[in-house]
C-alpha cells in the first residue's frame, strides 16, 4: 500500500484550512486517512504550521512520499532534517545525543527566524498605523484652515 504525506483541505471557500495527513495514495484527496501528523494555516501572516515531528519521521521512516507541498511544510518545521539525522544515528555516522543537540540547535534557530519576521510585520503595521494617522491630522487641519476664513467674512458682515 503506498503511503503519501499530503494536505487535506478544510476550511470555507476563500478560507482554505489544511490537515497534514498520512494516507493511501489511491484515496481522495478530503477521504479516508492513516493518520493525522497536523495542520497548516496559510491565511495568517506568517503561516502557522503545527506539526508532530516524531510521527513524521516514523511515517518517513516506513516509506511514506510526501507531496511537494507537504514537503516543503516538513522541511519547514524541521521532520527532513530529524529523518536525515535518525538515519545518521542507525548508520553509525552520529550518536543519539549529537542527532539531538544539532537538531535542538537548528529549532532554534528557526524559531527565532520566525519570531523575527513576525515583529518586522508588526512593526511594519504599527507604522503603516502612523503614517496613516498624521495625514489624515494634515488633511483635518487644512480643512480647519480652509473653513476659518469664510467663518471670519461672515462675523465680519454681520458687523457692518
Amino acid at each position: 500500500m503506498p503511503v503519501k504525506i499530503r494536505l487535506q483541505r478544510h476550511g470555507k471557500k476563500g478560507k482554505p484550512y489544511y490537515w497534514i495527513v498520512a494516507a493511501d495514495a489511491r484515496s481522495k484527496r478530503d477521504g479516508k486517512y492513516l493518520e493525522k501528523l497536523g495542520a497548516y494555516n496559510p491565511n495568517t501572516n506568517p503561516a502557522t504550521v503545527e506539526l508532530d515531528v516524531d510521527g513524521a519521521v516514523k511515517w518517513l521512516q516506513n516509506g511514506a512520499q510526501p507531496t511537494d507541498t507537504a514537503k516543503n511544510l516538513l522541511s519547514y518545521k524541521g521532520a527532513l532534517l530529524k529523518n536525515h539525522l535518525v538515519g545518521g544515528v542507525r548508520k553509525g555516522a552520529l550518536t543519539e545525543e549529537q542527532a539531538e543537540a544539532k537538531f535542538t540547535a537548528w529549532l532554534e534557530e528557526k524559531t527565532n527566524k520566525v519570531q523575527a519576521k513576525a515583529d518586522g510585520l508588526s512593526e511594519a503595521e504599527a507604522k503603516a498605523k502612523a503614517d496613516a494617522l498624521a495625514a489624515e491630522k494634515a488633511v483635518n487641519e487644512a480643512r480647519i484652515a480652509a473653513a476659518a476664513p469664510v467663518v471670519e467674512e461672515e462675523a465680519s458682515n454681520e458687523e457692518e
